[in-house]
């Protein structure tokens, strides 16, 4: 998550969304009062206790929102970055079994066995996407949401409505694979569409 004072917006970070590639573009416009939680490539963290002792930068709005106060959070300009559920399970369980290979030499039999059998459902990577961006009646807390699917025009809106001169994103933690439907059967497809089906709502990505 990034705070800016000085430019008025929150950024979320929604894992496995290209977060990274945004947090580097958006941390040349931050002054010495802004703020930042990130554990990976560099840590940084927020200014209150509870926040900064978790070991990750993917906060939620509702964490920050008392912290803030109700008319503070009310004048940011709240924003993140969302990815077809489909995909950003692909990306997590290619990211989750880069050690072992799991996922290149059987990728079917992985993605199965993470989400039927592994089941992480606490895992902060692996938790659906509305939790990070809405409110405990799963109401959206954000005034914008780009898509990973046309990532750099989301970031250019983002610097126009903030006034801020936008670059090319870089790639950052990407890594490449195919078409996430080639990964897919009809048991698996069923398993991500049940788990995420609100993600799929919420966010306008067809099931």
């Amino acid at each position: 998550m990034i705070i800016s004072n000085t430019h008025r917006f929150i950024f979320t970070a929604i894992p496995k969304t290209g977060t990274h590639s945004v947090r580097r573009a958006l941390r040349e416009h931050l002054a010495a009062d802004d703020m930042e939680q990130v554990a990976l490539f560099v840590d940084r963290r927020l200014p209150f206790e509870d926040l900064a002792k978790l070991q990750h930068g993917h906060l939620t709005l509702r964490q920050i929102r008392p912290h803030l106060g109700d008319h503070a959070f009310a004048s940011f300009f709240k924003f993140a970055f969302v990815r077809n559920p489909y995909d950003r399970f692909v990306s997590y369980c290619a990211f989750m079994t880069r050690n072992g290979g799991e996922f290149t030499t059987n990728p079917l039999a992985a993605m199965k066995h993470i989400l039927f059998r592994l089941k992480p459902e606490h895992h902060i990577l692996f938790r659906p996407q509305h939790e990070f961006i809405a409110d405990d009646n799963g109401a959206l807390l954000t005034d914008y949401i780009g898509r990973v699917e046309d990532m750099q025009a989301g970031y250019d809106g983002v610097c126009e409505h903030l006034g801020l001169p936008s670059r090319p994103l870089e790639r950052v933690n990407w890594s490449r694979r195919g078409d996430f439907r080639q990964y897919y059967d009809a048991e698996l497809r069923e398993g991500v569409r049940d788990f995420y089906r609100y993600d799929f709502e919420l966010l306008g990505y067809p099931l």
